[in-house]
Parts: C-alpha cells; sequence; structure tokens
C-alpha cells in the first residue's frame, strides 16, 4: 500500500513539475536566442535568488518555474559585474544580490494580471503594461539588493517587491524624520544606489530595488521584446 500511495501521489506532481521544467527551459531559450547573458558567466561572486521562480513575490506563484539563472542584455550585463566590483572595492565582505532580471512578456501578464484590485493606472505604479513592455521585457532593468557574502541580505527597511510608500526612494527623508526607516536602513538603500548610478544604472521612485539601464524608448529602440 505505502509504495502505491507515493506512485500516486508521484503521478499527481509529475505533470506540475514538468510544466515548470518546460515554462523555464522555453524563458532560459527565448533569452539566449535573443543573445542575452548570463550575469554569473562575467562575475561568479554576483549572487542570484529569482524571486518569481519562488513562491516569496508579490503573487505568492511561481512564474518562472526552474529558471535560476538572471539574463541581461550582454551590456547591461557587463555594467552589473562593474557595481558588483564597485560595491567589493568598498566592502569586499558584500555583494550583489539579484532578485529578477530580464523577463519574457508572458511573465510579465501573469504580474499584470495578479493586481485585479487596482485600477490600470494605479498597477503601473508597481508593475509595468504589458502592452508597452516593460524595461524587464528587452533584458534592460535588475532589481536587486545588497547581500554578505553567504548571501544574507542587507536591512532595506522593506521586503522586495513591497507595495506602499516605505520602498520610495523619493520618500526617504520624511520617512526617516517620522522614524519609520532607520538611519542603517536608509544607508543601505544608498550604497546600493550609489554602486548602481557609478556602472550607469538609473533608479526610480518608487521601488529601491530596481534600476534601469535605458529609458524604456531607448530600450525598444535598441532591442527586440522577450516574448
Amino acid at each position: 500500500m505505502p509504495h502505491k500511495s507515493i506512485f500516486f501521489l508521484v503521478s499527481l506532481i509529475a505533470p506540475f513539475l514538468l510544466t515548470l521544467s518546460s515554462r523555464a527551459q522555453n524563458f532560459e531559450k527565448a533569452m539566449i536566442d535573443q543573445g542575452l547573458t548570463d550575469v554569473q558567466t562575467l562575475d561568479p561572486s554576483i549572487l542570484v535568488d529569482l524571486k518569481y521562480s519562488t513562491t516569496d513575490n508579490f503573487i505568492g506563484k511561481d512564474v518562472y518555474g526552474e529558471l535560476t539563472r538572471a539574463y541581461l542584455q550582454p551590456k547591461v550585463a557587463r555594467q552589473l559585474a562593474q557595481a558588483n566590483r564597485f560595491l567589493k572595492e568598498q566592502r569586499p565582505e558584500l555583494r550583489l544580490l539579484v532578485y529578477d532580471a530580464a523577463r519574457p512578456r508572458k511573465a510579465q501578464w501573469n504580474l499584470w494580471n495578479a493586481l485585479p484590485q487596482y485600477t490600470e493606472r494605479q498597477r503601473r505604479t508597481y508593475v509595468a503594461d504589458p502592452r508597452e513592455g516593460s524595461i524587464h521585457n528587452y533584458g534592460c532593468a535588475i532589481d536587486l539588493t545588497i547581500a554578505t557574502a553567504d548571501g544574507t541580505p542587507l536591512d532595506m527597511g522593506t521586503k522586495y517587491d513591497f507595495f506602499g510608500e516605505l520602498a520610495y526612494p523619493k520618500a526617504e527623508a520624511r520617512l526617516l524624520a517620522a522614524g519609520k526607516l532607520s538611519r542603517q536602513q536608509i544607508a543601505n538603500r544608498q550604497l546600493l544606489r550609489k554602486v548602481m548610478r557609478q556602472a550607469g544604472f538609473l533608479p526610480i521612485d518608487y521601488e529601491w530595488w530596481h534600476f534601469n539601464a535605458l529609458s524604456r524608448i531607448r530600450a525598444k529602440q535598441t532591442y527586440k521584446l522577450i516574448e
């Protein structure tokens, strides 16, 4: 009987695992076919924990399947490796930790549709409209934090994918004055912004973890959309 139960359980789980594996292979193939670079091939000390390959994200679902590697356009990947070098020069015990990088538009639709409680205008604060394309969908945006060499993230005041002003870089001075963010949390964010800016990335107003290598218009002019 135990053997039959195990067989039955495996028969239920196997199709789900095959779907995740197939999804990851399709996503990865799309990125490799378009010439994107696995960032760890340029700098193996960059840490990667793709949150959309887990349930630890704002929709609580695995969007990417078994995908574990972070891909970017080659030029952007080189910029990221440079940012990691800048960080290690200043703080040798620290590393960049990537939460998300290039993202196929199919996955963008999953994120967009996960926020039905918001109007489309409100959603655009947190998730780019898939009809327009996210800068992630061109391999030119990255979500990340700073971590110790063993992968422990620094305290940034909120989790990744936090919706609300506690995550807004533009509100940090006011949040500090109100006691809602600490000086250390803001210092950690400032260090992240400093090394990313040194490497040519641009922060945004609403998410401390998000950085663009190009504007959306320039990304569209330069690269193909990753479907």
